[in-house]
């Protein structure tokens, strides 16, 4: 199995190739951290990744994207990328949300929550997108949009770490319910290279990927067909 993974999702570009031949494995991935230019980025990336790994587009049979949540415009560039590429190859498609990755991230960083844990990201406008997992990093709720407070009563009493951009308001918002939370590693983004893994152990397709944005864009239309913000 050969498998391409990319993301754009959030605050960083990566695009990642897995090849798994029964017990023998290679991982190629390449990463950067940027705020805008996904676009751009990734494609170049996707051409990387695939010379190291010795391989030719064609020979790609699956192609693995996170579907968000996270920027609008940067979930719909790993998504088109994927669609387009799997049109061109004949490759199936997978797709999974970000704060999972971001979970597995989290524990391959060194993170041993010893219980449930939660990914928390700041989305701005007083709000987080949480996802609440168990200590082997099994989703068992989310991704949501909700506000810290919301967020904080919806943990289980027994959750003791939150990780992500948004894991010190969700720490405080359990504070001000009379509970302790640990935030930590703020600057947490998903990982093309662990998508390529969770792609593998899932053994699942999809017919298509459609992005879970979670909430509307920040741009709508005006009369006349003007956008506004």
């Amino acid at each position: 199995m050969k498998i391409l993974a990319l993301d754009t999702s959030m605050g960083a570009c990566s695009a990642a190739v897995l090849t798994a031949d029964g017990a023998k494995r290679g991982l190629f991935a390449r990463e950067a951290p940027m705020a805008k230019g996904h676009a751009e980025a990734l494609m170049p990336m996707v051409a990387e990744v695939l010379a190291k790994a010795g391989i030719a587009a064609r020979e790609i049979g699956l192609i693995a994207a996170t579907v968000g949540p996270g920027s609008f415009t940067g979930v719909r560039i790993a998504i088109a990328a994927a669609r387009g590429l799997a049109l061109a190859t004949g490759a199936k498609l997978y797709g999974t949300d970000s704060l999972t990755v971001m979970a597995r991230a989290a524990l391959r960083g060194g993170v041993a929550p010893g219980g449930p844990f939660a990914v928390a990201v700041d989305a701005r406008r007083g709000m987080i997108y949480l996802g609440l997992y168990d200590a082997m990093g099994e989703r068992r709720d989310g991704p949501l949009l909700v506000s810290p407070d919301e967020a904080a009563r919806r943990i289980p009493r027994d959750l003791g770490l939150a990780v992500g951009s948004g894991a010190l308001l969700l720490a405080e918002a359990v504070a001000r319910q009379g509970r302790q939370v640990e935030g930590a590693l703020p600057e947490l983004q998903p990982s093309a290279a662990l998508l390529a893994e969770i792609a593998l152990e899932a053994r699942e397709t999809v017919t298509t990927l459609r992005p879970l944005y979670l909430r509307p864009p920040d741009a709508r239309p005006q009369e006349g067909g003007v956008a506004r913000r």
